[in-house]
């Protein structure tokens, strides 16, 4: 049985941990205000130009334009945003477990071929996938400790000249989306080539409207399309960082209440084993007493 100096140290170690958990919740939360408003700001704006291009693609004749051009895929690029800082709960593990689930869905024979390329964003994933012996293209660790937009578009250039020089035929994201503090959702999206959406999911913001375009259809569309891809991108980048911050508020919240719940057991051990201590003292004092007594 601890003595009450060990249970008495404990509750002291508890309570220095309870601080610093509530301290980086109130920081994510912080964090989370900032990241949220900027994921926010920029979904009107992405699901806008997206309407646009797929409103403009059934004018685009076939292999006029190479990042439309699909082909058989021998080589995946694969590109997993995680987080650069643990204490995040299963952010990163989800990703992570969905990234291996996606490559041995689509290339099954990836551990013993080079047929997967991966783009690591995150120290988290970088670190995991280091010591799984994969063809690695580019590892980022530190990315979110500065994250801006400039270095988020000389990725996506990196990826559309591996595609346009044959060196990929396809280009996934792996990324948490923003729903809210409690939920991210793993998402799983073809980046190259882009794809025409048909059915109830496509954008059809501009149906049925008849637009006259200058210069020409094609133009616009090879000017948009880049600037879409870049945005596409930074919006991932975005989402993921947002729920970073979300998952790690949820995280620090739990592990304060958990410290909390610690402390009062500790307290109560702390109690009856004092109570019992000085009992037994009484106990010793009054057989003193008899004792002498007799």
């Amino acid at each position: 049985m601890p003595t009450l100096r060990e249970v008495r140290n404990r509750i002291v170690g508890v309570k220095k941990t309870q601080k610093i958990t509530r301290a980086m919740k109130m920081v994510a939360a912080a964090k989370l205000r900032r990241a949220q408003g900027a994921v926010i700001a920029a979904r009107p704006y992405a699901r806008g130009m997206k309407a646009l291009l797929q409103h403009l693609l059934p004018s685009m004749e076939p292999g006029t334009e190479p990042l439309l051009t699909a082909r058989p895929v021998k080589t995946l690029a694969v590109v997993v945003i995680t987080s650069d800082r643990g204490m995040c709960g299963a952010f990163n593990t989800n990703i992570m477990r969905a990234a291996q689930a996606h490559m041995a869905t689509a290339m099954p024979d990836f551990r013993t071929s080079r047929s997967v390329r991966l783009f690591l964003l995150g120290k988290k994933g970088s670190d995991f996938f280091s010591k799984q012996q994969l063809p690695i293209a580019e590892k980022h660790p530190g990315f979110f400790n500065h994250l801006n937009s400039g270095e988020a578009a000389a990725v996506v250039r990196r990826l559309i000249d591996m595609y346009l020089r044959g060196e990929v035929d396809r280009v996934d994201l792996v990324y948490n989306e923003f729903k809210s503090v409690a939920q991210q959702r793993v998402i799983i999206e073809q980046f190259l080539p882009m794809v025409p959406e048909v059915g109830a999911h496509a954008a059809d913001t501009h149906k049925g409207v008849d637009y006259i375009y200058e210069p020409s259809q094609k133009d616009i569309f090879s000017a948009l399309l880049p600037r879409y891809l870049n945005f596409t991108f930074w919006k991932a980048l975005l989402e993921s960082n947002a729920s970073e911050q979300g998952a790690r508020m949820a995280a620090m919240e739990n592990a304060t209440e958990n410290a909390r719940e610690m402390i009062e057991t500790l307290q109560l051990q702390y109690n009856k084993a004092r109570q019992a201590a000085i009992t037994k003292e009484l106990l010793e004092v009054v057989s003193g007493a008899d004792a002498l007594k007799a």
